[in-house]
């Protein structure tokens, strides 16, 4: 008991010491999808508004289009930039659209609104290697149907989007079946490897250009206009009425050169995005604001608290639970096998689609991804403590109640202590697990350690994969040593003789 009471204080020191900032009521939420364009576009976002003296803070990286208009929708953002033909086939898909102002009528039913174009077309596009094209003769499109032996590559996006591979197949009758969804970054990769024939482009790609591709035509006309633009909440207006304002003077500042420059400086360059933008805006604004480019050293604090934000709290409602669990299914046998099924269940259920399935009830950021956390350390904690306590000996059972101890003192005195190293070893187990896929919380702007590694494979930089990773590994082997070095600390010497004789 001492050791759990160790733990405990532990945990809530650490979520006393929550390093998140907490959002004011005037500051706007911009949120970007997960790839590099999006991350500029709502840079250039934040950086403007922040320029005209407006309190705006950027969730970057926060998945695809589906839960940025859901959390846009819902209020979790304010602003996000998107594309026409995305707004068109994927958020309004169902209903007649054939003008921008058919766009605004129907996004106003939803509460949103939305800005001129930006300046630039960024369509899809399908890519092959030079050698490739060589190789089958493809120029476009509809070359296609006389090669189904080749395998395609698209993003995970496109392969069920209204606007994606499914219509696309059937619009141009494409017989090929050896199709993939994969991340998009990865994508160029695999084109270079040979491992796969095609892939989808976005046509502002700075990739396109180093990896000298080429581009079928759409002969069919397939592809609407995705001209960019930026969406966002009507009932802003109302509460910062001057944003209105400064989003309209991003209407049509960006072409389609300057856009694909900006996607090579961060992608080729190795410039950040906010470098990028606030470069961009002083040009065109004939602006001198400067930012301050972190150092690896300060995105380490920042993600080290962040991670250990998550896990200790998730991990420790976790034993404040879990625990009362195991010793009710070991009162009852029959309760005992329900409780283990059902977090036996949690625990099969993909972690990235238990955060996904948490976002409707609880937003984006931390909330989702502690109760997904929470939810998947229930599991070793319960089973050990099901197990430590049905595992006494019997001669110790009875001793215990021949001593006439009601069930509360057996529990307290003799049972919990005698079951001490299984429940933490349970405990122990859940930490490391929770420690690693704690990194997943980045997906939907929980942050940590998953954030440099989300970044790092977005812009095919080892450094920045192995910001998060190394981090990440050294902490869940430190969580261990701890748990380890806690078990000799605070478990009697005589009981952890007596466990070891009987293991």
């Amino acid at each position: 008991m001492k050791l759990l009471i160790f733990y405990s204080y532990l945990f809530l020191s650490l979520l006393i010491a929550n390093p998140a900032q907490a959002e004011t009521a005037s500051e706007i939420r911009i949120g970007s999808k997960k790839f590099t364009e999006s991350v500029i576009l709502s840079e250039v976002i934040t950086q403007h508004l922040q320029n005209n003296h407006i309190s705006a803070i950027h969730k970057d990286q926060l998945g695809g289009t589906r839960l940025l208009w859901k959390a846009l929708i819902q209020g979790e953002l304010d602003i996000y930039p998107d594309y026409t033909g995305t707004i068109i086939y994927e958020i309004l898909q169902g209903e007649e659209i054939s003008s921008d102002a058919d766009i605004q009528a129907a996004l106003a039913r939803h509460g949103v609104s939305m800005t001129s174009p930006l300046g630039f077309n960024n369509t899809y596009a399908l890519g092959i290697t030079p050698s490739t094209a060589r190789r089958f003769s493809l120029e476009k499109i509809s070359d296609l149907r006389q090669y189904p032996e080749l395998k395609f590559g698209f993003t995970n996006e496109f392969m069920d989007r209204e606007d994606g591979w499914p219509s696309l197949r059937d619009h141009y009758q494409l017989p090929q079946t050896a199709v993939r969804g994969l991340d998009h970054d990865l994508a160029y990769k695999g084109l270079e490897a040979g491992s796969i024939d095609l892939i989808d482009l976005y046509s502002t790609d700075s990739e396109i250009a180093y990896y000298q591709l080429n581009v079928l035509k759409d002969d069919e006309s397939y592809f609407p206009d995705y001209r960019a633009v930026i969406l966002y909440r009507t009932e802003l207006k109302d509460r910062v009425p001057e944003v209105q304002t400064h989003l309209t003077q991003l209407g049509g500042i960006i072409s389609e050169t300057e856009m694909i420059k900006m996607n090579s400086d961060v992608k080729l360059e190795g410039l950040s995005e906010a470098e990028v933008a606030q470069s961009f805006l002083n040009i065109k604004f004939n602006t001198l604001s400067k930012i301050e480019v972190s150092t690896r050293l300060d995105r380490l604090i920042t993600t080290t608290s962040e991670h250990l934000f998550l896990v200790c709290l998730s991990l420790g409602a976790a034993i404040l639970v879990a625990i009362p669990l195991g010793i009710w299914g070991a009162r009852n046998a029959t309760l005992g096998q329900v409780i283990l099924s059902i977090v036996g269940i949690i625990q099969t259920i993909p972690s990235l689609a238990l955060l996904v399935f948490m976002i409707p009830l609880l937003g984006i950021g931390g909330p989702p991804a502690l109760v997904a956390l929470f939810l998947y350390s229930l599991l070793p904690i319960v089973r050990n403590t099901l197990s430590g306590l049905t595992g006494l000996p019997i001669d110790v059972q009875e001793s215990a109640r021949a001593l006439g101890l009601p069930a509360a003192a057996r529990l307290r005195l003799i049972e919990l202590p005698l079951a001490a190293r299984s429940i933490l070893a349970g405990i122990k187990t859940s930490a490391v697990i929770n420690v690693g896929t704690a990194t997943l919380g980045a997906l939907i702007g929980a942050g940590g350690y998953g954030q440099p590694i989300l970044t790092g494979i977005r812009l095919d930089d080892t450094s920045l994969i192995l910001e998060g990773a190394i981090p990440a590994a050294v902490l869940a082997l430190l969580v261990q040593w701890s748990f380890d070095f806690a078990e000799r600390t605070f478990l009697s010497p005589g009981l952890q003789m007596k466990q070891e004789s009987t293991s």
